[in-house]
């Protein structure tokens, strides 16, 4: 198993597969590299390096009990991309890994990063506040902590059905998808799924996004139930010089994967820019 140690001890565990340009797939919360899986073989078969790693506390990395912070992901990607030797690589992160990217990419040495792709990502900032005022509250940041510590399976069996839009009317449930995110969710830590919930929701990446100056394609369904688009993807293209914003008509939180055709059709004509 694919494991690289961090400088603290943690082990985070990575898929590496093909040659090529690399690119960098970050996965949301509370998942793993496993969300990934259409995207790392369409573009494996494209003749890309594709490279996904598995968050600490999250999938098959340490369940750790402290680091579950924005600032320690960051450092446990320089540190990981640079036992890599990841240069010239696009960074694509999905909702947390949204988030991850951007915190990453400001500090990012010169030459490691071509470009940047934020899909249904939490930047600028979710939580509600007086300068965010049209954040999520607090509260429901506060009942999914709830919820994850009275009942973590059952919490992780019903989140799916907003994240993918299972819940609209006569939108069939795919339930081998249902239960992959479960899956993947109990893999990882319950105290390090808890913290990041602070990370995700609080960590405000103002700044990151206005020192990224590679070229940064945003996008973001218009039907996202779980970081809704009007408080997300429209502010970060516009603190991002340059970046590109598509939003999808009707598609949800994970349209990564209930529509990978078209999400994968769009990343690769901008990788080929």
């Amino acid at each position: 198993m694919p494991v690289f140690k961090t400088k603290d001890g943690t082990d985070i565990y990575y898929n590496d597969w093909g040659t090529g340009q690399p690119i960098m797939f970050h996965h949301g919360w509370p998942l793993s590299s496993d969300d990934w899986d259409a995207q790392m073989m369409f573009f494996l078969a494209k003749g890309f390096r594709v490279i996904a790693h598995d968050r600490r506390g999250h999938g098959r990395s340490t369940a750790t009990t402290t680091g579950n912070e924005m600032d320690t992901y960051a450092d446990d990607l320089v540190q990981l991309t640079a036992a890599l030797d990841l240069k010239n690589c696009v960074h694509v992160g999905h909702s947390t890994g949204g988030g991850e990217v951007a915190h990453y990419v400001a500090r990012a040495a010169a030459g490691r990063v071509a470009k940047a792709v934020l899909i249904g990502a939490v930047p600028p900032i979710m939580l509600k506040s007086d300068t965010n005022p049209g954040g999520t509250p607090m509260a429901v940041f506060d009942d999914f902590r709830t919820q994850l510590s009275a009942n973590r399976a059952e919490f992780y069996w019903n989140v799916p059905l907003p994240f993918y839009g299972f819940n609209r009317p006569g939108v069939k449930i795919i339930e081998g998808v249902r239960l992959n995110w479960w899956r993947q969710g109990m893999m990882g830590g319950i105290k390090a799924h808890y913290d990041c919930i602070k990370a995700f929701s609080e960590t405000d990446f103002t700044e990151d996004l206005k020192k990224i100056t590679v070229p940064t394609l945003v996008m973001h369904g218009d039907d996202d139930q779980i970081v809704p688009i009007a408080d997300s993807a429209p502010l970060s293209a516009k603190l991002v010089k340059g970046s590109e914003l598509k939003i999808y008509k009707g598609y949800p939180h994970g349209m990564a994967t209930t529509h990978a055709d078209v999400i994968n059709a769009d990343l690769l004509a901008f990788i080929k820019k």
